[in-house]
């Protein structure tokens, strides 16, 4: 007896001292780098154990496939709750699989997918962005970062379909940053706040579910406030008005989540000035800060270098295999996502910032291993369906900050790797050109 219980608790260390996690949490970006050491060269998967689970890391295209295979590979369960929960809220799409998935999908692709949404949004982008533009001009001291989360804010939740004066706007849209900022820390205090936020964001929206319910709101048809609040499920039920209320917010929150891809932009538009000089110019002779070609070449190669989400994992519903790492059912497949952006043998010198890599790259969905937001099929699988309205949004940025009026200065870019997620340190300080570096306390 006594041997069984040593060979246990060896077992049982053994599994302790082989777990990955914690490097995640004091590793940040750089985790996948100590994974792949366990692998040749140019792998596509490595071994690794995830919450006590056996697993697979992967990347490339071969990873993404398996990942983002239905038959081999789900959702649900895959990600812990303490991260998930305060990200997603509780309900959310991001736990389905299958038909349910599907179903409720479908109308966040007509929420948030389809192009005549993103032509709707434009005239938002374009009036916040202008807006941004002038406070700077006028010696406003915004970060890029916090510029980006109350432009994106305000115009998400009017396109949305949301009351509310643009003052209450943008402090939602804070509230909702911060959780995006708060969710990957769960030993901080940052986590705590994150909590409360999604506690007050859930109530909110909830209530506005429930006044259109009642009739005592207006939510204009198409809309996607109209949308949850008519939504669903595949049994014919409308959805409890919770998590109604979350889905409303998992339309509006991953644009303003890349608020971080714009802190990002200012630092590469700071260490990229020809660039600059080329996007101002093709801005002022279109007239329009959205959509345009080289701002938003600019945009998705920011989206491919910048630290966003670096992983994410699934759960295997059959025995899978990679490349000779087998994974029982039950077990974790993890996607490396910045790996996967940046894999050396998927893209020509990845390590460089090169927005022309996406000349004449009409549909950035054929790109396989371009996953910053997710990969595989919107309407299917797990891509967010709201890339395309972060692509709008991240070029009316890039535009503005390319304004010859502006300088971005050179403090504070400077970027922890260590914290998930992360930004240039500042959120990218942006003063009006010729104004000086202004206080030096902000």
């Amino acid at each position: 007896m006594l041997q069984r219980l040593t060979s246990r608790l060896s077992d049982g260390l053994d599994a302790v001292l082989q777990e990955d996690s914690p490097s995640l949490l004091t590793r940040g970006y750089d985790f996948g780098e100590r994974i792949w050491r366990r692998a040749r060269p140019g792998a596509r998967s490595a071994p690794m154990r995830l919450l006590g689970h056996p697993a697979a890391f992967v990347r490339g295209a071969e990873g993404v496939e398996l990942f983002y295979d239905e038959s081999r590979i789900a959702r649900a369960g895959a990600m812990p709750g303490v991260i998930r929960e305060p990200l997603f809220g509780h309900g959310s799409v991001h736990a389905l699989d299958g038909a349910a998935h599907r179903h409720r999908k479908a109308t966040f692709v007509e929420a948030a997918y389809e192009d005549a949404q993103v032509e709707r949004l434009t005239p938002f982008l374009e009036r916040e962005w202008a807006a941004e533009l002038e406070d700077w001009r006028a010696g406003g001291t915004r970060t890029a970062y916090d510029a980006a989360v109350g432009a994106f804010g305000r115009a998400m939740m009017r396109w949305a379909g949301l009351p509310g004066t643009a003052a209450a706007h943008t402090r939602w849209a804070a509230r909702l940053a911060q959780i995006v900022d708060g969710f990957g820390a769960p030993y901080s205090p940052a986590y705590v706040e994150a909590f409360a936020n999604r506690i007050f964001s859930d109530r909110h929206a909830r209530r506005l579910i429930e006044a259109v319910r009642a009739g005592d709101l207006s939510a204009p048809e198409g809309t996607a406030l109209a949308l949850w609040a008519a939504h669903r499920d595949e049994t014919g039920a409308l959805l409890p008005t919770q998590v109604a209320g979350v889905e409303l917010q998992n339309s509006i929150r991953p644009m303003i989540a890349a608020a971080r891809f714009v802190a990002f932009a200012a630092k590469q538009l700071h260490d990229h000035p020809e660039w600059r000089t080329r996007i101002a110019a093709e801005t002022s002779e279109r007239g329009a800060l959205v959509g345009g070609t080289l701002a938003t070449m600019f945009a998705q190669e920011v989206r491919r270098t910048g630290l966003f989400v670096p992983m994410l994992p699934g759960r295997t519903t059959t025995e899978v295999e990679i490349e000779g790492v087998t994974v029982p059912e039950g077990g974790r497949v993890v996607l490396d996502i910045l790996g996967t952006n940046t894999d050396e043998r998927s893209w020509s010198h990845p390590e460089r910032f090169a927005p022309e890599r996406f000349t004449d790259v009409d549909d950035y969905e054929d790109l396989v291993t371009f996953v910053p937001q997710g990969g595989g099929d919107v309407a299917t699988g797990h891509r967010c369906p709201g890339e395309k309205l972060v692509i709008a949004g991240l070029s009316a940025a890039v535009a503005v900050l390319s304004d010859p009026e502006l300088t971005v200065l050179d403090e504070g870019l400077d970027v922890n790797r260590r914290r998930l997620p992360t930004k240039p340190s500042s959120g990218g300080r942006v003063r009006a050109a010729g104004s000086g570096r202004g206080c030096p306390f902000h």
